[in-house]
C-alpha cells in the first residue's frame, strides 16, 4: 500500500516504538519515537510500514501494529474527533491526545471546526504541562521530555520559568483563548478561563507594569464566565480563582497612587466577596489546597478592603510619609502631639495599611499591618523599653517570602503579650495557627489550631479582628 502523505498519516500509538533500518524486528534502530509522533506511510512490507518521520528526517520501518493508519480526508473527520474525545480524559496520553487533535484539524472543514476540539487541546497540553512541572527523574522525567517535544512538533507552545528552585512548564493557553472567542459552552468557557488564570503560571520576571496588566486581565477573563450556567463545583473553582486575582489586584492598585483609593478598596471587596461565597457543601477534597490559598491570598491583602480610616489608635498614631523613591515612612507619635518629633520612624517598599493600626491600652505598643507583596503580609510591632522605643517586624515564616500573613488578633492585659493568627505555606503545607506571643520578644508562648483550643487567645482576641479577619473561615 503507498498512501499519499497529504491524505493519510500514521500516528505512533506508543512510548519508546523503534524506528528500524530494515522490515524486521533484528535490523539496526534508526530513532526512539514516542506517542503521538506522525509519520508519512510511503509503503507496506509485511509487518511492516516503511515511513519517514519529518521531525527527525529519518526514513525506516515500523510494525504496522504500533502505528494507527488515520485518513486526513474530510469525511474521516467525525472518527478523529471521538478519539480526541476519549483522550481528552485519559492521563499520560495527551500527546497522542494532541497528535489527534492536530489531524482533526487538518482533516475538518473550516466551517465545521467549533470549541469542542481547543477545549480537548487546551485541557491535555495543560494536563501535560502540570506533569512535566513534577520534576520526575529516570524514565519518567525522559517521557515527560519526550511528549513535549511531540506536542512541540504540533505547534503547542509552553512557556518556563523557575519557581522554588524548580521549573515550572504553563501551557501557552493559545487553544483556551480560542475557546474563548469561539461560541462554546458555559463549562468550556468556565475550564478556558481557569487554564489562563492560573497563578503559578505567572512569571516572576514580570515588571511592576506587566503585573498589573496581566492581573487587569485574569480579573476580566474571570469576570465573563457564567456563574449561573456553571454546576456548584466549578462555580467554587470559579469563585476561588476569583479571590485570588481580586487580592492581587489590590496589592497591585495600592502600589499606584495614581488609580486612588476607591478602585483599591473595590478589589479587595471583591476578593473577600467571592471567598465568602464559596459553598462548602460542594468543595470537593481536591480542591481544598486551592481554598487554602485563595484565603491566604484574600488574608494577606483584607486590609484594602478597610474604608479610608484615621490612623490614630488610642494613646498613639502612625504618620506616613514619603521616604526614597518608592519608599513609605512610618513614624509613630503620640496621638495629641502629632507635631512633635516622633518616637520612631522605619521606611518600607510595602504597602503600610495604616487603618490597621491599633495601640494597647497603656499606649506601650502598637500593631500595624505591612504587605510587602501580593501574597506576603508581615506584622508590625512597635513598642516601648524603657524611655526609648524601637520596631519589631514579625514575618508569617521563616521560609522565603513566598505564601503567607500573620496579623494582631488581640492585646493580653499587662502589657507584655499579644495575639496574633497565622497561615502561611510551608514546603507545599498549608498551617493556620493562633498564638500568644511575647511582646518583648514577639516570640511564640502559645499555640493552637482553633482559638477556643488557646484560653487566652479565645478569651482576649479583639472583636474588631473577630469580625474582619479569613483566619475563622
Amino acid at each position: 500500500m503507498l498512501a499519499s502523505a497529504l491524505t493519510v498519516v500514521a500516528l505512533v500509538a506508543a512510548d519508546q516504538t523503534a524506528l528500524r533500518a530494515a522490515p524486521r524486528d533484528s535490523a539496526p534502530q534508526q530513532a526512539v519515537l514516542w506517542q503521538g509522533d506522525s509519520l508519512e506511510i510511503r509503503g507496506e512490507k509485511g509487518d511492516f510500514l516503511q515511513v519517514y518521520d519529518h521531525r527527525r528526517e529519518r526514513a525506516g520501518y515500523i510494525r504496522a501494529s504500533q502505528v494507527r493508519v488515520q485518513s486526513l480526508k474530510p469525511e474521516a473527520a467525525p472518527e478523529l474527533l471521538a478519539v480526541v474525545r476519549f483522550l481528552k480524559e485519559t492521563p499520560g496520553s495527551e500527546a497522542l491526545g494532541i497528535a489527534y487533535a492536530a489531524a482533526y484539524l487538518r482533516a475538518a472543514p473550516a466551517e465545521a471546526i467549533g470549541a469542542e476540539v481547543f477545549d480537548a487541546l487546551g485541557q491535555m497540553a495543560d494536563r501535560l504541562a502540570r506533569r512535566a512541572s513534577t520534576g520526575q527523574a529516570g524514565r519518567a522525567g525522559e517521557v515527560n521530555a519526550a511528549h513535549l517535544e511531540v506536542a512541540a512538533a504540533y505547534g503547542v507552545t509552553m512557556t518556563a520559568f523557575e519557581r522554588d528552585g524548580q521549573i515550572q512548564l504553563c501551557a501557552g493557553g493559545e487553544a483556551q483563548r480560542r475557546v474563548l472567542a469561539l461560541p462554546a459552552s458555559a463549562v468550556q468557557k468556565a475550564l478556558a478561563a481557569l487554564a489562563l488564570t492560573r497563578h503559578e503560571c505567572i512569571s516572576p520576571a514580570l515588571t511592576p507594569v506587566e503585573r498589573y496588566a496581566l492581573d487587569n486581565w485574569r480579573a476580566d477573563v474571570l469576570e465573563r464566565v457564567e456563574l449561573g450556567a456553571l454546576p456548584e463545583v466549578l462555580k467554587n473553582r470559579i469563585r476561588l480563582r476569583q479571590a485570588g486575582v481580586w487580592a492581587s489586584l489590590a496589592y497591585q492598585r495600592a502600589r499606584r497612587p495614581e488609580v486612588g483609593a476607591a478602585p483599591v478598596q473595590e478589589a479587595a471587596t471583591r476578593a473577600v466577596d467571592a471567598l465568602a461565597a464559596i459553598n462548602k457543601a460542594e468543595l470537593m477534597e481536591t480542591d481544598a489546597a486551592a481554598y487554602s490559598d485563595a484565603a491566604i491570598r484574600v488574608g494577606a491583602s483584607r486590609w484594602a478592603a478597610a474604608p479610608g480610616a484615621s490612623a490614630r489608635s488610642g494613646k498613639l498614631s502612625v504618620v506616613a510619609s514619603a521616604g526614597e523613591p518608592g519608599q513609605t515612612c512610618i513614624a509613630l507619635v503620640e496621638a495629641r502631639q502629632e507635631r512633635r518629633a516622633p518616637l520612631v520612624t522605619r521606611c518600607t517598599y510595602g504597602i503600610v495599611w495604616t487603618a490597621s493600626a491599633t495601640a494597647n491600652a497603656d499606649g506601650s505598643a502598637l500593631s500595624l499591618a505591612v504587605q510587602s507583596s501580593d501574597t506576603w503580609r508581615e506584622l508590625w510591632v512597635f513598642r516601648k523599653d524603657g524611655e526609648s522605643w524601637s520596631v519589631d517586624v514579625l514575618p508569617p515564616g521563616v521560609e522565603t517570602p513566598t505564601l503567607g500573613y500573620v496579623e494582631f488578633a488581640g492585646w493580653v492585659p499587662g502589657g507584655r503579650e499579644v495575639l496574633a493568627a497565622r497561615e502561611v505555606k510551608v514546603a507545599g503545607r498549608y498551617r493556620r495557627s493562633f498564638e500568644v506571643l511575647g511582646l518583648t520578644h514577639l516570640d511564640t508562648r502559645k499555640r493552637a489550631e482553633r482559638p477556643e483550643d488557646l484560653s487566652t487567645f479565645y478569651r482576649w482576641q479583639s472583636a474588631l479582628w473577630k469580625a474582619g479577619t479569613v483566619a475563622l473561615r
